[in-house]
């Protein structure tokens, strides 16, 4: 049992230690490169075969990295998020694919997104993603709900007129969703309804400022937010964790005193015996 335990330790600090992570980070990003390599008919031409065995190696060393990393921690492999989203990956890649599910073999791609859980940043950047769920949840019902309204009211006086745009409440939604990203949304969708309806400009104009220029920031206003928070509660418990080790330090070091004075005591008392 020590040996098996002394032998995970071991191999825990092998998996964490810095080049085995940097080595395997190196080798996510070129087999990245060589994905998005292979989408071209003339490279593939000439490094087919290269690139194939390149694959199976690939796929080979994250297998053995991943045994390692299970083996070294146990059942707490699993209670680990990132790495759970490691094995999903990994299993993912190892779907068998054939020319009638290309789009399995096009998913080899998605091990590019390992570099989310190799990088501590890329790691507090999803983390605090992730925290302002609630909050993006709430901006997006409060979107909807604008993009609902506004849909109803395009459809009922813009529908009859330019029913390619307005036509149905789910045409309605999709022209406002391109009107709310302002890809031609002046020459292009608005002005041609203002020949018809001069004042559409100050139903268009109170969309775009409540989608695009309130809502839309109020995601950014969350996220940020969230990130914040998070690099808040990590500070917080980086001081926590230095003043446990400061007084765990200061008490150490009072005993340490205490055990001094004694023994001088104890001298004290030796010399005063054999002097009487």
């Amino acid at each position: 049992m020590g040996k098996r335990q002394s032998l995970r330790t071991l191999l825990n600090n092998f998996v964490e230690h810095q080049v085995f992570q940097r080595s395997i980070m190196a080798l996510i990003i070129i087999n990245a490169i060589i994905l998005g390599l292979e989408t071209s008919p003339e490279v593939m031409a000439v490094f087919a075969p290269q690139f194939h065995i390149f694959d199976k190696v690939v796929i080979v060393v994250f297998c053995i990295e991943l045994a390692l990393r299970i083996y070294a921690k146990g059942t707490r492999f699993f209670f680990d998020p990132w790495g759970i989203f490691d094995l999903i990956v990994v299993v993912i890649t190892l779907l068998p694919s054939s020319e009638a599910l290309s789009v399995l073999r096009a998913l080899r791609v998605l091990r590019v997104f390992r570099l989310v859980s190799a990088i501590p940043r890329l790691r507090r950047i999803v983390a605090a993603l992730l925290h302002a769920v609630p909050g993006v949840g709430a901006v997006m019902a409060l979107l909807m709900l604008v993009f609902y309204v506004f849909s109803v009211i395009t459809t009922k006086v813009f529908g009859e007129n330019f029913p390619n745009w307005f036509g149905s409440l789910g045409e309605s939604m999709f022209t406002l969703f391109q009107i709310m990203t302002l890809e031609s949304w002046s020459m292009g969708i608005v002005r041609p309804v203002m020949e018809m309806h001069p004042w559409a400009w100050i139903l268009f104009l109170t969309f775009i400022i409540l989608s695009s220029f309130t809502v839309l920031n109020l995601f950014i206003a969350i996220i940020i937010d969230s990130m914040q928070s998070l690099n808040s509660d990590n500070r917080a418990s980086v001081i926590e964790e230095t003043s446990e080790v400061a007084a765990m330090a200061a008490n150490n070091d009072e005993e340490e005193l205490k055990k001094i004075r004694e023994e001088i005591q104890e001298l004290r008392r030796l010399l005063v015996n054999k002097l009487n």
